[in-house]
Order: C-alpha cells, then structure tokens, then sequence
C-alpha cells in the first residue's frame, strides 16, 4: 500500500480531534498551533517537521516515526516514545512539557532537551550516551538502569539518580545539584 505523502506544506491552527490528519508520510512540514490531544496518530511518519505551540498529549503514537522532528513550545503530556518506530528516533524538545512522558528503553543519543519539564518522565533503561539537557526539571523523573554517559546535566535540576543503578561515566553535574546523586543516601548537605 502506498503511503500518501507531504511535503514542505504548513498546518495552522487545526483541531485533529475533530478532523483526521490524513495518515501518510510528512516531510518537512511545519505545524503550527494544532491540537493532536487524544488523537489516534499510530503509524504516520514525520521526517524533519517542526511542530510549534501544539498539543499532543495523550495522542496515540504507537509505531509512529518521528526523525529528525522538533517540538518547540509543545504540550506532550503522558506520551509513550517508548511504543513509537524506534527506527531513526531523533527529536529536539525546546520548552516543552513532557510530564508522564515515557521513553522506556529507548536510544536518545541523537535528542536534544532544552529547557523543558520532565516531570515523572521514564527514563529507565534508556541510553542517553551524549544526549543534551539545557536546564530541564527532572522532578521525578525515573532513572533506573540508565546509561547516562556524557551527558551534561550541569544546568538542570531536581533529578534523583542512583549511581549504582544508573551508567554515570564522564557525566557531567553542577555542585549545586549534586544532592540528586546523594538524595538515595538520605544525608544532609549544608553550605
């Protein structure tokens, strides 16, 4: 079956609850302004899209693929990353909130996260080899079994990481937040 595809053409403004978004191919197109709340988004794929002031959250992305995409200003409350197309997963999220979000398992090492609240995300199981965090709220967000290697997380806050669970090598923290690597110790650090 042939997949309709589009290319380089803008989406404003649009509530998908209440019309479909054709299922098909995206690439390169830009949506502005659109709500995919509750939309059942399964299996479309979004190749170099930007997606600005939307609503996605609890929309259902199960095998969708998302490469080369970026969120900007985006509401993706509780969506499961971790059930889309893990085939060439790559996205920028810059101030965008990602509460309940789960990218279980997942392999970020092409994402990036800019100032962005990550509460209660799951990060569990994830590589996160190099991903980039720009002052990003982790409050709590899941870390378990997570390989954190080279990551900077030297301007973000409130995550609680246990090093002997989670791959901290060449991370990278700031002396203010180090308490997040010390809370499972339950000690008390005064200045």
């Amino acid at each position: 079956m042939i997949r309709p595809y589009f290319e380089d053409q803008d989406f404003s403004g649009l509530e998908f609850s209440q019309e479909d978004l054709t299922k098909g191919e995206y690439y390169n197109c830009l949506f502005t302004n659109c709500s995919f709340a509750k939309c059942n988004i399964s299996d479309y794929h979004f190749i170099e899209c930007q997606f600005v002031n939307c609503d996605l959250s609890n929309a259902n992305i199960s095998a969708t693929l998302f490469r080369d995409v970026k969120f900007n200003n985006c509401k993706l409350l509780g969506l499961q990353f971790n059930e889309c197309n893990a085939l060439f997963f790559s996205a920028t999220f810059d101030n965008c909130q990602l509460r309940l979000a789960s990218f279980y398992k997942r392999q970020l090492k092409s994402c990036a996260f800019l100032n962005c609240q990550l509460h209660e995300v799951d990060f569990a199981a994830c590589d996160l080899t190099k991903t980039k965090f720009y002052n990003c709220d982790f409050s709590n967000a899941l870390f378990d079994q997570t390989n954190l290697s080279k990551v900077d997380l030297s301007s973000s806050y409130n995550f609680n990481i246990n090093p002997e669970q989670n791959t901290i090598t060449k991370a990278r923290f700031s002396q203010d937040q180090l308490i997040g690597l010390l809370r499972k110790y339950q000690i008390q650090v005064t200045s």
